[in-house]
């Protein structure tokens, strides 16, 4: 077993280590999620090569300095200041969802007119419009971190799969008997997941465009889905109050969460898969250990319903939007709330943090988008301009970009 090389990640901090065995090149990752600009550099690595036989002496020197140029980006100062570069009047009818991919120089678009459209975010110009549908364009997504690939679900109860390059249609996957509305590509790629009103979700074999397996248990409509970051987990979240977990490899039921009081409107797991969190309309926030299924704390206090709940990079903070017009953070590990976000003067349907995770966006009903300090709560920048709510934002990787998307049937980058 030979190391290769060693390649930096940025967000979140770590190192990959390419190596090869047997003959093959593999890749495995140390995961450095408590990385601190005051972190002792020399002591860690130490740490790190006891229980790494990849890290050798004669590499120690080298991984020392890559960690230092980790704790170098986490020491930034981050005071940019956003402006307007551009505005697509993108659809003819109003947009569904926005999407980046990995690094940003791309983006897409989905509506109500039945296309999905690919963007060039520097120019602002089209690529491509992907059209085949016969109804809603609802979820979209890129198949990151490659982007080759985007994938379409519609109303139309199919999901289709499309070449980012050419345009052209791979596959229409149908199957589901009612509106397809939430999406995800598995990490490696291979799969594809769809979560349908017809209650089940089913999971696509991108190569052979073949099913692999429909995910039946919930009793009302799916409206939320995701991956973990390893790729054998998926849970989805349903109307019927509960968020399930399922084996991706076998399709099998491992647990169901329940708890909430309300409809499931956003599930997510943490990126090293041990927690997950979950949004409901009965106003709370809940947070489970993904491993046993049991719920760990409730998180309150909003005083409206949590229309979405996200963490951050390295899973240790937890932010949550609601119709109260608020945001919130937690801290995953105390369940205190660390900062409230105010200032928005209607609800609240998106929230995310940048990949550093030190600043948050939020996208409003009051055609504002703002940006937030994740640690203080301070308003940091309002977005303005859109005619009507926006109900899409994002980041790009680099934590430089964003995209906003709303009823005004537009969308804006943001430099």
């Amino acid at each position: 077993m030979g190391l290769r090389r060693l390649l930096l990640r940025y967000f979140p901090p770590g190192i990959i280590l390419e190596y090869v065995e047997g003959g093959e090149s593999k890749t495995r990752s140390i995961d450095l999620l408590d990385l601190r600009p005051d972190t002792d550099v020399p002591a860690l690595v130490e740490e790190i090569q006891k229980g790494e036989p990849l890290i050798t002496a004669s590499c120690l020197e080298h991984v020392v300095h890559l960690v230092q140029r980790l704790q170098d980006k986490l020491g930034e100062k981050q005071n940019h200041k956003f402006s307007l570069f551009k505005v697509l009047r993108a659809h003819i009818l109003p947009l569904t969802n926005v999407a980046f991919n990995k690094s940003g120089s791309r983006f897409i678009t989905g509506s109500y007119d039945r296309t999905c459209k690919l963007w060039d975010t520097a120019s602002g110009e089209e690529l491509q419009s992907l059209e085949g549908h016969r109804n809603v364009v609802y979820a979209i997504a890129f198949n990151n971190p490659y982007g080759d690939k985007i994938a379409t679900g519609s109303f139309d109860k199919t999901c289709k799969l499309w070449s980012t390059e050419t345009g052209k249609c791979y596959h229409t996957f149908r199957g589901h008997s009612a509106e397809i509305v939430c999406l995800s590509f598995n990490p490696q790629s291979t799969l594809l997941a769809t979560g349908s009103m017809d209650t089940t979700a089913k999971l696509w074999d991108l190569e052979k465009g073949e099913e692999v397996a429909t995910l039946s248990g919930h009793s009302a409509e799916i409206i939320a889905l995701s991956f973990n970051t390893t790729g054998d987990r998926i849970i989805t979240g349903s109307f019927d109050h509960t968020v399930a977990v399922w084996d991706v490899g076998t399709g099998r039921l491992l647990h169901t969460l329940i708890g909430h009081r309300g409809e499931i409107s956003s599930a997510q797991f943490n990126w090293d898969c041990s927690l997950i969190v979950t949004g409901s309309m009965d106003k709370t926030c809940m947070l489970w250990n993904a491993v046993t299924g049991t719920r760990i704390a409730t998180l309150a206090g909003h005083r409206k319903e949590v229309l979405d709940v996200c963490f951050d990079y390295a899973g240790q903070r937890i932010a949550t939007a609601s119709a109260d017009g608020s945001a919130r953070v937690y801290n995953a590990e105390t369940k205190q709330c660390i900062a409230k976000l105010e200032g928005h003067e209607d609800e609240i349907s998106k929230v995310c943090f940048n990949p550093k995770g030190n600043c948050i966006l939020t996208a409003s009903s009051d055609k504002t988008a703002r940006l937030w300090d994740a640690a203080t709560g301070c308003c940091l920048q309002i977005l303005e301009g859109h005619a009507d709510e926006i109900f899409s934002c994002a980041f790009n990787y680099k934590g430089d970009t964003i995209i906003t998307g709303s009823k005004d049937n537009s969308c804006r980058i943001w430099h």
